[in-house]
């Protein structure tokens, strides 16, 4: 589908279509290696710190006006050649009514949680209308972007529910995992939920404009291969599934998944990212053909001198040099205390390296 045959709604212009990023995801020459970066637009930022002072976490996800602020601050900062819309993975859950608050250095937070099947009763489809302020924020931002791609942004099935049947954050995931090996037919029904959930945001986000979307597994690095196939894979089939008719880039992301690259790729991704552990070479190995690869400098190399960040920033072009499709990328999100400039140096230094 080319940007020209889009379905009604969307945004995406012929400057934007042939940008280094969407060119990269579908696997085509690019006049430089594409950046951007997870975490991009947070904490790092002075001039976010400044925007949200004093404003909830969830609350300025709600705030159109100052979402596309904070959107915008790293491309104006660091010229990164992507936009990825500021948000928090539970936002939809949020929406749909569940009692859930973000707490500040603990995470995301739920009253009730998940733990029988009268509580899936609580996860009502989304509609758009649940979240308006998504797609205000999102017309706002395309219009203020020009030429440069906006990434939606949603979390993963397993992700969403690990924090919904925990009740926060987990080390070890004890109730997720005693649910998805002791109810199995509740677990299933509960990540299919998710997964309804989940599809209907991202195509909020991509019916308001935004070029590609990237889908967070978090935590599905705990997981061994054989129960990510059978309690996972499905329902993140589901949600890639759910948007595959809009033609546009799908991301999948998480951490610690070394393991689960290629299961990852099966479940409908068009762009797998790889964490730092697994050299880019060997993870287009486990990936397989036909998959663009986006990553993966450890983030806390950013701490190191320059010259050190560019010698391991070079490794891993060297890794990505065979490969079809490469967007650069961190192995995981910026870290808040990382130094900005140092982020901006590194794009400088990516597109001079692989500019042709």
């Amino acid at each position: 589908m080319s940007a020209n045959d889009s379905p009604s709604g969307l945004q995406t212009t012929s400057a934007t279509h042939e940008s280094a990023f969407l060119k990269a995801c579908r696997r085509e020459p690019v006049p430089h290696t594409p950046v951007w970066f997870m975490r991009q637009a947070g904490r790092s930022l002075p001039e976010y710190l400044k925007v949200r002072e004093g404003i909830a976490m969830l609350d300025s996800c709600m705030m159109p006006e100052l979402v596309t602020e904070i959107t915008l601050q790293p491309v104006r900062r660091h010229k990164v050649d992507a936009a990825i819309y500021f948000s928090d993975i539970v936002v939809p859950l949020k929406a749909i009514g569940i009692d859930l608050d973000i707490r500040p250095g603990i995470g995301p937070v739920i009253a009730e949680p998940v733990r029988t099947r009268a509580d899936l009763a609580r996860l009502r489809d989304l509609t758009p209308e649940d979240v308006s302020y998504v797609t205000e924020a999102i017309g706002m931002l395309t219009a203020e972007l020009g030429a440069t791609p906006l990434i939606g942004f949603a979390g993963a099935p397993f992700t969403l529910a690990s924090y919904l049947v925990e009740g926060g954050p987990s080390r070890n995931h004890e109730r997720t995992k005693a649910m998805m090996y002791g109810d199995p037919e509740l677990w299933a029904d509960l990540l299919d939920r998710l997964a309804e959930i989940t599809g209907a945001f991202l195509e909020v986000q991509i019916e308001a404009g935004a070029s590609a979307v990237q889908l967070f597994d978090s935590w599905v690095g705990a997981l061994a291969p054989a129960d990510y196939r059978r309690s996972v894979l499905p329902a993140s089939a589901k949600v890639f599934d759910a948007v595959a008719g809009y033609g546009v880039p799908r991301i999948h992301f998480g951490v610690g998944t070394g393991e689960l690259l290629g299961l990852m790729g099966e479940a409908g991704a068009d762009v797998v990212g790889v964490d730092w552990r697994v050299p880019l070479d060997e993870g287009a190995r486990r990936v397989g053909p036909n998959k663009a690869l986006q990553g993966n400098l450890d983030p806390a190399v950013l701490f190191a001198p320059t010259a050190t960040v560019e010698a391991k920033t070079r490794e891993v072009l060297d890794a990505a040099a065979g490969l079809e499709g490469h967007i650069f990328n961190l192995g995981h999100g910026v870290m808040p205390t990382t130094d900005p400039d140092a982020l901006t140096r590194l794009v400088e230094y990516v597109h001079e390296q692989t500019a042709h």
